[in-house]
């Protein structure tokens, strides 16, 4: 099967029955509930699927597309999300050290999932191939939109990582009124205008390099240091480091502005050229730092770690 036949049967080619529909939403969320699981895609594309919207809008754009009326597809995206959201949680309860409190987070996603309904009836309207088919689109293009901006951002913090939900985001932005509409003047004017999105998010976001600032340390009876210490990266491409005396804490503290994600050698020197080298691991929202053992008979001790994945999840 050619690919352009192979969009067609995707994009309304589809006799999409209850059972289908059914085994769809299983499938759908027992993938997601694994990929969450497995820690070794938690910074990358894969994992997008379980923390923002892209590929979850596909979904619903192929369910509507494959509906049989605008009651159909309400009633369907609904159980789709009804079955699939609740599935996510679930397989992740005995992985998980918050248990059944992972549940918590399901309350945003239930909404979204009872907004499915006007979303599903409402989107059946862009199979009558009118222009104003496309302003229904919009909405679903423009949370697509959302997640290329932050996608990308993390692409260039942490390249290669999220280059394919970067490309994704940017492809469905321009091809869904190609794939969706069959009218040649709505597909040329809906693709003209996704490229011209992607372009300016492209250019904002080049513009504007992500930047990672926090606090990597403060000053203390094991690690004493004061702004005659002098601190840096083995490799300036991941960001700076620098001393600073914080007014409402009256102590020095160690503060970086990451640019990049990676491992790097982070070295403090004292007045007297007393050097201390740490292990640096840096991620797009989380860091690790590890003392450098001085001999053979000191083991490397984990000085700090800090993590924003469970506020995020």
């Amino acid at each position: 099967m050619s690919v352009k036949k192979l969009m067609q049967k995707l994009f309304g080619g589809i006799d999409l029955t209850w059972p289908k529909l059914i085994l769809f939403a299983i499938i759908a969320g027992v993938l997601t509930a694994v990929i969450a699981i497995i820690p070794a895609l938690l910074y990358t594309s894969f994992h997008a699927i379980t923390a923002t919207f892209e590929v979850w809008i596909l979904f619903g754009i192929l369910i509507i597309l494959n509906s049989k009326s605008n009651l159909d597809s309400a009633l369907k995206c609904f159980v789709f999300f009804l079955i699939s959201q609740p599935l996510v949680y679930l397989i992740q309860v005995p992985f998980s050290w918050q248990g059944w409190g992972l549940f918590q987070y399901y309350r945003y996603w239930f909404i979204w999932t009872v907004l499915c309904l006007p979303m599903g009836y409402i989107g059946y309207y862009m199979k009558q191939d009118k222009w104003w088919g496309y302003l229904i689109l919009l909405p679903m293009i423009a949370l697509t939109a959302g997640s290329y901006s932050t996608y990308f951002s993390d692409f260039q913090f942490y390249l290669p990582k999220y280059v394919l939900i970067t490309l994704f985001c940017a492809c469905a932005i321009i091809l869904y009124p190609v794939l969706i509409f069959r009218n040649k003047k709505i597909r040329a004017a809906g693709a003209a205008v996704g490229t011209v999105i992607v372009i300016a998010l492209t250019v904002i976001g080049l513009l504007n390099p992500p930047v990672y600032s926090t606090e990597i340390m403060g000053n203390n009876e094991e690690h004493p240091f004061d702004d005659s210490y002098t601190v840096s990266l083995a490799e300036a491409k991941y960001g700076d480091v620098s001393i600073y005396y914080d007014e409402a804490l009256e102590d020095f503290m160690l503060h970086a502005d990451f640019k990049r994600g990676g491992d790097t050698v982070l070295t403090m020197i004292s007045p007297t050229g007393e050097r201390t080298d740490y292990d640096l691991h840096i991620e797009r929202d989380t860091y690790k730092v590890t003392k450098k053992a001085r001999s053979w008979a000191n083991a490397a001790a984990p000085l700090q770690i800090r993590t924003l994945q469970d506020a995020a999840s």
